[in-house]
Order: C-alpha cells, then structure tokens, then sequence
C-alpha cells in the first residue's frame, strides 16, 4: 500500500512539473489582422514579465505588395516612434526597419502583402510597463496603425 501511494505522488508532481514545462514552452498565439484601413485589429496585448508569444500577422489587401504591406515592430519602452517610424520608412532594402535604430527593436516580422501572412515568436521584456508597437511601411504608423504591449 505504500508503495502505491508513493507512485501516485510521484505521478502526480511528474504531471504537475511536466504541465509547467510545457506551458513554459508553448508560446502564447497572438494573431493579428492588418487591412487597408491601416489599423491593427488588436490595439493592446497584455502579457507577463519574461513570456514568449508567437504573433501572427496576416494581411487582408487587394493591393500589390509594392503599395500596401504591412510588418509589425515591437519597440523598446521609451523609443522616439515618430523618428524610428520616419528612419524606417527610407529603410525599403532592410525591411522597412533603420539599421541604426535597430536597437531600438525587440521583435518584428517581415513584410506581408495581401494575402500572405508572417509570424515572429520572442520573449517579451522582464521590466513592467508599456511598449509600443507599429507597421513601419512608409506611412501606416501616421496612419494609425500602431498598438501597445503592456507587460504587467
């Protein structure tokens, strides 16, 4: 009878201590839509000191790539968004992000056209507060097309 109880307690911390590993290691999904109107469907994300989410962008556009895609850039607390989105809009060969504000970036993901849709998978900052986060395609972020991510 010991016996059996000792493997029902091990068995349950095992299940108890694999349920964390695996929570630790599964990325929040968070999918977002940009369209035309150049807004986010998704103007705020919460999430936790130190958590890893995958953000998945899909763009929704009848208009060539050339003229209309989006990417979304998640930026430092404290970055000048107005110079970092007018640096980045001269930034065609890189993405639309400037090289030298590259620092400034804590994830982003490459550009989608109508139809296409882009992901990018990274672990949010550990300091609380509010990060701000935008399309950088020349345009969209005046546009409106910006959001908040607020770790708390």
């Amino acid at each position: 009878m010991k016996a059996l109880k000792k493997i029902l307690i091990f068995s349950i911390f095992s299940l108890i201590a694999n349920n964390i590993t695996l929570a630790q290691t599964n990325p929040r999904l968070i999918e977002i839509t940009g369209t035309d109107n150049m807004k986010f469907d998704v103007s705020s994300i919460e999430a936790k000191p130190g958590e890893t989410l995958k953000i998945v962008l899909t763009t929704v556009s009848r208009i060539p790539k050339q003229a209309m895609a989006h990417n979304i850039v998640f930026l430092e607390m404290g970055t000048d968004v107005k110079a970092f989105a007018n640096a980045s809009a001269k930034a065609r060969d890189n993405q639309y992000i400037a090289k030298d504000l590259k620092d400034k970036v804590i994830a982003f993901t490459s550009l989608a056209g109508g139809g296409e849709t882009v992901e990018v998978i990274f672990t949010v900052p550990e300091t609380l507060g509010e990060y701000e986060y935008i399309c950088s395609f020349p345009g969209h972020y005046y546009g409106g097309m910006k959001g908040i991510l607020i770790i708390n």
